[in-house]
């Protein structure tokens, strides 16, 4: 008898380990911002912003000189220069938005840049989570950056540090967080 419960209960807890799931969690603002690359990009994503925001302000201003100079000058003007004027300006604005949606809309030069530059550390970052994921076998990597709500998390189970040492970054703690050197 007593080896039967004996054997019942090494088979439980064997077929309680096999199901079992392992989870860790890393946080991929903070693996990005250690990434110089990343920076790098950000830093130029926000230049060629700025310039074409100035682009597109410098537009609107033209037209506000356009309208102001309309209204000051509108007791003066025939039935046909007022609509000439007031075509011109619509004219402006119509290009106006439409530059504004070329360089920022959804499909925008500002989307595809960040597309070009961004995207391929993205991908790198996710294909070293994956391989983490992989050499560890764990289950389920949460990204704790993103509107995933944790509650409680084991630092034990932060992966960060060890996908930024696969994507070939050293990694020297310094409190908190660490220190990442390229090897």
């Amino acid at each position: 008898m007593r080896k039967s419960i004996f054997i019942i209960c090494i088979f439980l807890t064997i077929n309680t380990l096999a199901f079992s799931q392992k989870f860790a969690f890393v946080d991929t603002e903070y693996i990005l911002a250690q990434v110089p690359e990343y920076k790098a990009a950000q830093t130029d994503l926000d230049k060629v912003s700025v310039q074409w925001q100035k682009e597109i302000e410098a537009k609107y201003a033209e037209i506000d000189k356009m309208y102001k100079a309309y209204q000051a000058e509108q007791i003066l003007l025939t039935e046909d220069m007022k609509k000439k004027r007031e075509g011109d300006i619509v004219s402006k604005e119509k290009e106006a938005k439409e530059l504004q949606k070329i360089r920022f809309g959804v499909d925008g030069e500002l989307f595809k840049k960040r597309q070009e530059l961004v995207k391929p550390i993205q991908d790198k970052v996710y294909a070293s989570v994956k391989a983490i994921a992989d050499k560890g076998t764990y289950s389920i990597i949460f990204d704790k950056s993103s509107d995933l709500t944790m509650l409680y998390a084991n630092s034990k189970l932060d992966k960060s540090d060890a996908v930024l040492e696969h994507m070939g970054y050293k990694v020297g703690n310094t409190g908190a967080k660490a220190t990442v050197i390229k090897k």
